[in-house]
């Protein structure tokens, strides 16, 4: 190794370390039961990704992108979106001393384009007169109005929302944000714990804020991931992502491309210079509905497993996910198959995509340590395969 090339290896295995020493793992020792989502937001800082938070109110979303805004020395905008919220409430004004001479200039002093980290609540919200802008935001880092057009500094957006698209405009936004995470109640078992974390949280905020990380220190991140080497993983990547894609899991060319950023931030973040097949665990979160979960975990926990090799340092912790099945998924899922199978003139293929989703579910079931909750679902199983045995 060139000194040069050891010396920028050595700042970026030390950027990585601060990241987690300094905003990852307070987070963690902040927030009861987010662990993965901090998880993904570290990820998605280095891979230079959007991340989105789905779940309920009082769920923690805006506060943990604020307590990240509190550890990064950056520029934050967050900006809670309505049906009517207009272009120039996230990007400014028009300059009204540029208008008198003639020009459109848009004053973005404090305003989404001067910031590095975006976090946008009630996401979905949005209109048809923002939605253009927001895209070429999100997608190319670009604002443009007019005949006006600036690259942005964004290291990253956070979108959240407690309901996912109904139609299609929404869905283009939606695409946008390639790593998706439900953002839910604790466990009743935990709340004693949330009590006391949150109780806690409150206190440092009448404090003068710590020195952060530098936002040059995230940007140099972003700029190691591209000299990850992601060609071993190859072979396996394709084989998962043709794997989702017959199970009815909608992935974009563009899509998996950009998903190697994110398994590369995974390998740096591990202080590995190689990626391997642990890695893949980011596209657990590549969902577009709740009932695409289950089965996401399954498949890429399946090629974790089948490609496994003699790891070259640590593995993210994030990638052992986690090993027991959610019951009440299950079921859904199951039911949903039921449902589904019980329609007329289901198209052939269709068909097929529902078997290999039972056949996964099928795979996930002895992993359930209930026995009678196994025994319930095994059941169910044996029962929806007879309808596949039934004409079409």
């Amino acid at each position: 190794m060139q000194p040069d090339t050891a010396s920028a290896s050595q700042s970026t295995r030390s950027s990585a370390a601060l990241l987690l020493e300094v905003a990852l793992q307070p987070m963690k020792s902040a927030f009861v039961g987010k662990d993965e989502i901090i998880d993904l937001i570290g990820v998605c800082l280095v891979g230079r990704e959007n991340l989105f938070l789905h779940g309920p109110p009082g769920t923690a979303k805006s506060a943990l992108i604020q307590d990240l805004a509190r550890r990064i020395d950056g520029r934050v905008f967050d900006y809670l979106l309505t049906r009517f919220t207009e272009p120039n409430e996230l990007f400014g004004p028009f300059d009204i001393r540029k208008l008198r001479e003639g020009e459109l200039v848009t004053n973005t002093e404090g305003m989404l384009p001067e910031a590095a980290l975006v976090f946008l609540d009630e996401l979905l919200n949005a209109n048809s007169a923002i939605l253009n802008s927001l895209l070429l935001v999100l997608n190319e880092r670009v604002f443009r109005r007019g005949r006006e057009t600036r690259a942005l500094p964004l290291v990253m957006v956070v979108g959240a929302s407690n309901h996912l698209p109904e139609d299609e405009a929404l869905g283009a936004l939606f695409d946008r944000f390639l790593v998706r995470v439900p953002c839910c109640n604790v466990p009743q078992e935990e709340l004693s714990h949330v009590l006391h974390a949150g109780w806690n949280l409150d206190a440092p905020l009448s404090q003068p804020a710590s020195p952060g990380i530098s936002i040059d220190v995230i940007r140099q991140l972003q700029a190691a991931v591209r000299t990850i080497d992601v060609t071993a993983i190859r072979p396996a990547y394709v084989d998962l992502i043709q794997r989702l894609r017959h199970a009815g899991i909608a992935i974009s060319d563009r899509r998996a491309v950009k998903f190697q950023r994110l398994i590369a931030a995974s390998a740096l973040l591990c202080d590995r210079q190689i990626a391997e097949p642990s890695d893949l665990w980011p596209l657990r979160y590549t969902w577009d509905t709740v009932e695409q979960q289950e089965v996401l975990a399954a498949l890429v926990k399946d090629a974790m497993e089948r490609h496994a090799s003699a790891s070259t340092g640590r593995v993210h912790p994030r990638s052992a996910g986690i090993d027991k099945p959610d019951v009440e998924a299950l079921a859904r899922d199951l039911d949903r198959i039921a449902g589904r199978l019980g329609e007329k003139e289901l198209p052939a293929a269709e068909r097929s995509v529902l078997r290999d989703q039972l056949s996964i579910l099928a795979g996930r079931c002895p992993w359930v340590s209930d026995a009678q909750q196994q025994g319930f679902l095994q059941g169910r199983i044996d029962e929806i395969w007879k309808l596949f045995a039934e004409p079409a």
